[in-house]
């Protein structure tokens, strides 16, 4: 039997810490544990198409990070419109497809008042990002969060798979959890919704 080497330690690890996210992140109706009073977490993800009853919403955490292009995101500067954080890896196949409808919608949708904002979170250098990202021409904000960390601070949402998006409502709070691709028929009536509440 060949010698237990610290990267197969890890390797392992992060597979077992996968396989138990992923079981966390099926199905359901109820994205978020509330059995802690004020602290939350997410445990299921979002029927696609679908958004978390108003009444069961809860207040997004600080998210905060450095924009590609320069300069600094909060997701606070965006309270009073809905916003999309979209998780991706410019290598990832499902989001090489959904970055750019993602942007078609953006595009289509920030006059109304909805934000997408990009959070590479796996990419292993900014310059690779970037040149992906001016390849296919992606027109909303990019935070390079290539530690993850903005899942932690909104709210510890499992990233079980890439791409993963989290839709915010206008007061801020987490209105939708979709953890793989989403595609913009399921992605735009959850918008029109949550564009159409006070």
């Amino acid at each position: 039997m060949p010698p237990v080497t610290t990267r197969g330690t890890a390797r392992l690890a992060a597979a077992l810490l996968a396989a138990a996210v992923l079981v966390g992140c099926s199905g359901g109706k109820d994205a978020v544990d509330q059995s802690s009073g004020n602290q939350f977490r997410y445990v299921q993800a979002t029927d696609k198409g679908s958004v978390i009853e108003a009444a069961k919403r809860k207040q997004a955490g600080p998210v905060a990070g450095s924009l590609l292009s320069g300069g600094e995101y909060r997701l606070s500067d965006d309270r009073g419109k809905v916003v999309v954080l979209n998780y991706f890896a410019s290598w990832c196949p499902p989001c090489q497809t959904e970055t750019p409808q993602f942007d078609s919608i953006y595009r289509e949708r920030k006059s109304a008042g909805v934000q997408f904002v990009g959070m590479d979170v796996k990419d292993p250098s900014k310059s690779a990002a970037r040149s992906w990202l001016e390849d296919k021409k992606i027109t909303f904000p990019v935070v390079y969060d290539e530690a993850a960390k903005s899942a932690i601070q909104l709210g510890d949402v499992p990233m079980a798979a890439l791409p993963s998006t989290v839709v915010i409502d206008k007061q801020g709070r987490v209105a939708a959890v979709y953890v793989g691709s989403v595609l913009p028929a399921d992605l735009t009536p959850a918008l029109d919704q949550l564009v159409r509440e006070a």
